[in-house]
């Protein structure tokens, strides 16, 4: 059996298919893991757990000695998205409050469109960009997890998060960080492990999903997934091309929503339970829209990618004309 292929070949599918696995199982039988023991306390409860280990894993992926040249690129990958999802969700709670608008929640939302895939981009710029453009892997890998979600929700009224709560989050990364950049060994030792996490973390999220209540998810979650493409998208991608030489097409490399982001709703509302009602669709909304965007952004990329190449060649052609 070809299972870790099969994986594989869904898009965001490491966590995307244990997910749905476990609210399949959790939704038709929700006392089946409530046996006890290990087996209650790893694929029932085990999900805060494992997402602050593969935290601490993937912080250790962040080179501080990498964040020199490229880091103005990763600030312009990074930041439009932030604000855009950032400002988009306090928004829209602020006006509709926190069941949000057309079913998508600033629980839904910021998530979604704030946080990106550096995995996805990491792969592109190996092979359509430069050192600097891989360079900005370090810096795009920051905006992943709940702090972003956390502090516009926080600022902007809309929940109650006690400093201590964003300490929290920051201390398994800052330990990763030290670690990975402490000894180079730690680094390849820790990073290995964030791989191993991302199933178990996300079979343990879908047991707390009951797919009754998200059925009609779906096509709001699309709407989220092409909204956090396009926008989000273009906006990056017109700015990557203020910098004479870079291949802008890579701007449209963050036009997506990293498969962790789904992991957002739950860890937010463990701090402030009064978000507890709109966790599940939420997760399942930023699902949808991890699986639209892993589908159109590599493909708008490869194509954008060809036209700026084909246009270079057509400028060297002309110069060598005059």
């Amino acid at each position: 059996m070809r299972i870790l292929k099969t994986m594989k070949k869904v898009p965001g599918g490491m966590i995307v298919v244990p997910l749905i696995l476990g609210a399949i199982i959790n939704t038709f039988f929700p006392n089946g893991l409530k046996i006890g023991g290990f087996t209650t306390a790893l694929f029932k409860n085990g999900s805060s757990c494992l997402i602050a280990l593969f935290i601490l894993c993937s912080s250790a992926k962040i080179d501080i000695h990498k964040l020199g040249t490229p880091i103005y690129k990763g600030l312009i990958l990074t930041i439009p998205k932030i604000l855009i999802g950032g400002i988009l969700g306090w928004i829209v709670g602020k006006t509709f409050g926190l069941p949000g608008v057309l079913g998508l929640s600033p629980l839904a939302i910021i998530p979604a469109v704030a946080n990106s895939n550096g995995g996805m981009y990491g792969a592109m710029a190996a092979q359509y960009g430069n050192d600097t453009d891989e360079g900005a892997i370090s810096l795009v890998a920051l905006n992943v997890g709940p702090f972003v979600t956390m502090i516009f929700m926080g600022v902007g009224g809309l929940a109650d998060f006690p400093i201590y709560s964003f300490i929290a989050i920051l201390v398994p990364v800052a330990i990763g960080i030290f670690l990975g950049n402490a000894d180079e060994d730690m680094r390849k030792f820790l990073s290995s492990g964030s791989g191993l996490l991302i199933p178990f973390f996300g079979f343990a999220l879908g047991t707390g999903i009951n797919l009754a209540n998200v059925i009609n998810a779906g096509i709001s979650g699309v709407a989220l997934g092409l909204f956090t493409f396009v926008v989000t998208g273009f906006v990056t991608y017109a700015l990557y091309g203020l910098f004479p030489g870079s291949n802008r097409a890579l701007g449209f490399g963050v036009a997506n929503t990293a498969g962790t982001s789904m992991v957002v709703p739950g860890l937010v509302a463990e701090v402030d339970k009064t978000l507890v009602p709109y966790v599940a669709t939420a997760t399942t909304q930023i699902a949808a829209s991890v699986i639209v965007c892993a589908i159109l952004c590599p493909l708008m990329v490869g194509y954008l990618d060809k036209k700026w190449r084909q246009s270079n060649k057509t400028s060297v052609k002309q110069e060598s004309l005059v």
